[in-house]
């Protein structure tokens, strides 16, 4: 059977996981925040409405290691899915060979959501339906 993703991660896997991550999420969360309130978009690349500093680099600091953290995380097989709000899924392969994503949220404490690949977290449900 082929998947979608190349790593996956039982849920101990992704707990253990998250636990060693908390403070990478806490960081990008707070360099989301510095980089808007300096007007630059992260989605974008750019200043909001042209402006920016002059003298500078293409992006700002902060951007640099926000980018950092991102590329790490998706190295590991972990999933950023909002960086403002912390959304964070797992690939995780069901007993019955489904591909789906363990689902947390800065805030929660354990990974206590699933969904599938095509629902989002609009479709998330409690991790006893796994």
């Amino acid at each position: 059977m082929s998947y979608f993703h190349n790593i996956h991660f039982t849920l101990e896997e992704a707990n253990n996981k998250l636990d060693n991550i908390k403070p990478e999420i806490e960081e990008m969360m707070s360099l989301k925040r510095k980089l808007d309130k300096k007007g630059f978009d992260v989605y974008s690349h750019s200043y909001l409405g042209g402006s920016g500093p002059n003298g500078k680099g293409a992006f700002p600091d902060e951007m640099e290691l926000l980018v950092g953290i991102l590329k790490g995380l998706n190295d590991d097989g972990v999933m950023i899915k909002d960086i403002e709000n912390g959304l964070v899924d797992f690939p995780h392969i069901r007993n019955n060979g489904e591909e789906v994503y363990l689902c947390w949220k800065y805030g929660e404490s354990d990974i206590n959501w699933w969904h599938t690949l095509p629902d989002g977290f609009s479709g998330r449900r409690v991790i006893s339906e796994l």
